[in-house]
């Protein structure tokens, strides 16, 4: 198994709303906002090479919305999807498996594209099966009203209308050494890839530890849904991450791909940051 990081751009999100109860004497040391609040923030990716398959965990925002929608997210940063892919000598072609942590924009925007006469849309990885699960998607396609802004059609529907969607089995690992952790405080059976790749494991946090100022387990998202679950969930993850001398790799991080976590007698704590190492 090899591991790619795939850098698809940056964005900004509110700060507060990124740190919950958490304040802003505190949090904007770790992630300084801008003069109205905003953090900047990355939508770091994941390619999988195993055997003649390979998967992208998570796609990014895409290009697709309208000028007004992406005014909101201050889009910065010269990375994209393709160049990401292109770097390590790939392209969208050659992906034989979308695998979805969950549908909120700025995790599943890419997996769409306009077509050519830029009047419908069709899927940007015409020879991958998309992965998601019956729960979550159910969930996506009738939201509840505080989380449907995150969940946007275009982004979701076109996927299922291919035909190369399909749903994980509870309980069933994607393949060899692709285990999967389903989490509901962030939102409905958001799904954790956990990789066992040459005897280490690797931890995609998706949004249950979206960077490494999270990883204190009060750091809680407002845009949790059930925040006290997650609390739950992610002191669980993070307990075994610990046991399993297992590597974090950080969605949303803007300077740390990865780290380590260490057991302290103030609760688990990061150790070392760190690029994904080449394992």
């Amino acid at each position: 198994m090899k591991l790619y990081t795939i850098d698809t751009g940056n964005f900004k999100l509110d700060g507060g709303a990124m740190f919950g109860v958490v304040p802003k004497s505190i949090w904007n040391k770790l992630n300084p906002a801008d003069e109205s609040n905003m953090c900047n923030w990355a939508m770091r990716c994941l390619l999988v090479q195993e055997g003649n398959r390979l998967i992208l965990i998570d796609n990014g925002i895409g290009n697709k919305q309208d000028e007004k929608f992406f005014s909101y997210y201050y889009l910065n940063g010269d990375d994209s999807l393709s160049k990401s892919l292109k770097k390590h000598g790939f392209s969208e072609e050659d992906i034989t498996d979308v695998f979805l942590t969950h549908l909120h924009f700025d995790h599943c925007g890419g997996s769409v594209k306009w077509n050519a006469n830029h009047d419908g849309y069709e899927i940007a990885f015409k020879n991958a099966t998309y992965w998601s699960n019956e729960e979550h998607w159910k969930a996506a396609t009738k939201p509840n009203a505080r989380e449907k802004a995150s969940f946007l059609k275009e982004n979701i529907l076109p996927i299922e209308e291919s035909g190369h969607l399909k749903f994980v089995r509870k309980g069933e690992p994607l393949m060899n050494n692709f285990d999967i952790k389903y989490v509901y405080g962030h939102t409905e059976a958001m799904m954790l890839p956990v990789l066992n790749c040459n005897g280490h494991q690797v931890i995609y946090c998706a949004d249950l530890v979206p960077s490494s100022a999270h990883v204190p387990v009060a750091y809680v998202m407002a845009y949790d849904m059930q925040p006290l679950i997650t609390l739950g969930e992610k002191s669980a993850v993070l307990k075994e991450a610990v046991a399993n001398d297992a590597i974090l790799f950080f969605e949303h991080d803007l300077l740390t791909p990865c780290c380590s976590l260490v057991e302290t007698e103030k609760g688990i704590k990061v150790k070392e940051k760190f690029p994904l190492p080449s394992l």
